[in-house]
């Protein structure tokens, strides 16, 4: 059976990120697969990268209690999806905080020899990012350079070496009509089920 993980960060469950979350819960599941939800809002995470993690960091040893049973949780999954939203271009600082305290050197990748000079020490083989933002998509993309797919996208997932890396952004959502997030919805549910 296929392990599915799913990231969320967002501090209002009635947001659109928690439907997004949803919606790739009840397709995933409906393909049979195992879901976990790491609610990092509701977990109360400390995304705050202290001196300790930091030293931890340079031993490759995690120690923030919390990181190190998110740690594990990754290394499960066969698919993972990370849901947020875009604030000022960026994402929260609870899932930079996860991204810091999670892909750690000796846990979810190892230093290599290769041109990226990391490899994956987790098996997902399909990473979804999935993101809502209120800026019009070709703003982003051209006057504030898509900073996810830059420093996330391809600056973080693909540089440790992971494969099927994508990015699914939901732009100008609190103007977008009731079809548009339908169809957002439905696009959640297909990555949920997606083998």
């Amino acid at each position: 059976m296929k392990n599915i993980v799913i990231v969320t960060c967002h501090p209002y469950d009635g947001s659109f990120c928690h439907a997004l979350m949803m919606a790739v819960k009840t397709g995933a599941e409906a393909a049979g697969k195992t879901v976990t939800v790491i609610d990092l809002e509701a977990d109360g995470f400390d995304p705050v990268m202290h001196s300790a993690d930091l030293i931890g960091f340079l031993k490759h040893q995690a120690v923030d209690e919390q990181a190190k049973a998110y740690i594990q949780t990754v290394k499960a999954a066969d698919q993972l999806v990370l849901i947020f939203p875009i604030w000022w271009e960026l994402m929260p600082a609870m899932m930079k905080g996860f991204i810091d305290k999670v892909i750690f050197p000796g846990e979810t990748f190892t230093y290599s020899k290769s041109l990226r000079g990391m490899a994956p020490l987790i098996k997902a083989q399909r990473t979804t990012v999935m993101t809502t933002m209120n800026t019009p998509k070709l703003l982003y993309r051209f006057v504030f350079g898509q900073a996810i797919q830059r420093a996330l996208v391809r600056g973080t997932l693909k540089k440790m070496g992971l494969k099927h890396v994508t990015w699914q952004n939901c732009a100008m959502v609190k103007k977008s009509t009731p079809a548009k997030r339908e169809a957002w919805l439905n696009r959640a549910k297909r990555i949920g089920a997606q083998s």
